[in-house]
């Protein structure tokens, strides 16, 4: 019979290893940072829930106790044990639903006390690492300067953070002001907590609907702002985006004469500026997360669609489809017993994909929350001292130079990832 010469083609080494499954330390891209967007958005709707809960159950907790013959500290106290019980039950499902997680198996109580060693969760590296708490907290601080997707991922969070007391706390303090100086209003008795609710009911419900809708859109929009993550992450457009609806909603509220709609100097308008609020804060949550997921996973937005394709596109080419073959050496085997593919003509991972920050992930979050705690102390501290002396908009007006920070920090990422990627699109070998 005459020999087949595609089946003398099909077992050659080259089409062997063309046809063969991927090894396992072959590339292979996962659009990780799509399903860390998605499951950021899913976070910040909880959170958004989370604020609802706050507003509608626990927040009218102290009333409700005092209306079943509570004395009103007695029922302040009580509602605080309630909110406390439900704390510690929230950390009690974390501690039993969150162990043996994949890849901390090595972390325990004993690591507080004993610096054990432990080996490092970069594939990419061998090494096994001694970090003490010191050194993993400014290892998280230099990759801020050093990661621009981890940097901005925590001006984002320090933004984020501010925002949430700028509703929660200077919209009830300005609303309630107004009316005091327009004599709407009375001044609470200090010894009756709940007086602050009746000496200036209309103040309250004012204030309770204004931030309702805020946190309301914030819910709303979630997970829509996780999708925009996933889908224009490159340019960092969402987080552009909600920085400049921060910048011109708290300037507007800060503007603002009356918070009343139906008063004299009000307007309607006051429903789209916190709407812009709740949009604002939401924004900077879900993106700033999303940033540091990307970040630890280091997927840069300068590594495109294209150049991946170009990985894979080289290392899977056949001479078949006109492509030159590459040149690699020991393609026969020396012997019977040697294996048919030696295991570097293998494309390792480590070669080409970024490294991993997955090590550091939990430093990286308590640094994020730690400067997103610093946001809330400077607004709340300056902003209140400001609010005495220079007028109720001036928390406002401080709010949106945070926003604007974001905003030129976002603007200068982007513009040097872009720039990175037009050096690298000029670099590349014209086919």
């Amino acid at each position: 019979m005459a020999p087949s010469i595609s089946s003398e083609l099909t077992i050659t080494p080259a089409r062997f290893q063309s046809r063969s499954p991927p090894h396992d330390d072959t590339i292979v891209y996962e659009d990780t940072a799509a399903s860390t967007s998605h499951i950021a958005g899913l976070v910040g709707m909880f959170t958004g829930c989370g604020a609802l809960v706050a507003l509608l159950i626990f927040l009218p907790l102290p009333t409700r106790f005092g209306d079943a013959g509570k004395a009103p500290a007695a029922a302040v106290a009580d509602s605080f044990y309630v909110v406390g019980a439900i704390a510690i039950l929230v950390a009690l499902g974390c501690f039993f639903g969150l162990k043996k997680l994949p890849g901390e198996e090595e972390k325990s109580w004993k690591a507080l006390i004993h610096r054990n060693r432990y080996k490092s969760l970069d594939r990419s590296s061998s090494t096994e690492r001694i970090l003490s708490y010191p050194r993993l907290f400014w290892e998280s601080v230099r990759l801020g300067y050093q990661s621009p997707t981890i940097g901005l991922g925590y001006v984002g969070g320090f933004v984020a953070r501010a925002s949430s007391v700028a509703i929660s706390l200077f919209i009830p303090l300005f609303t309630n002001t107004y009316f005091l100086k327009s004599g709407r209003c009375h001044v609470a008795d200090p010894s009756d907590p709940a007086d602050v609710k009746h000496s200036c009911e209309d103040a309250y419900k004012l204030a309770a609907m204004l931030t309702g809708i805020s946190q309301l859109v914030a819910l709303l929009a979630a997970p829509l702002f996780g999708y925009l993550s996933a889908r224009y992450r490159k340019h960092n457009l969402p987080l552009l985006l909600a920085a400049a609806a921060g910048i011109a909603g708290y300037s507007a509220f800060g503007s603002l004469t009356s918070p009343d709609p139906a008063s004299k100097g009000g307007s309607k308008g006051i429903f789209i500026i916190v709407t812009l609020l709740g949009l604002s804060q939401i924004g900077a949550i879900v993106c700033s997360l999303a940033l540091l997921g990307q970040g630890i996973n280091n997927d840069d937005s300068h590594m495109t669609k294209e150049h991946q394709e170009d990985g894979i596109n080289s290392s899977n080419s056949h001479p078949s489809a006109g492509a030159t073959p590459p040149r690699s050496p020991g393609l026969t085997p020396a012997s019977e017993e040697a294996p048919l593919l030696e295991s570097d003509q293998a494309i390792p991972a480590s070669s080409t994909s970024p490294k991993s920050h997955t090590h550091l992930k939990g430093s990286i979050a308590g640094t994020y929350s730690l400067l997103g705690g610093f946001g809330i102390l400077l607004l709340t501290k300056a902003g209140g001292a400001l609010f005495d002396s220079s007028g109720p908009g001036a928390p406002f007006f401080m709010m949106a130079c945070f926003n604007a920070l974001l905003l030129v920090v976002g603007v200068g990422v982007t513009a040097r990832e872009t720039l990175r990627s037009w050096k690298d699109q000029g670099d590349r070998p014209s086919r």
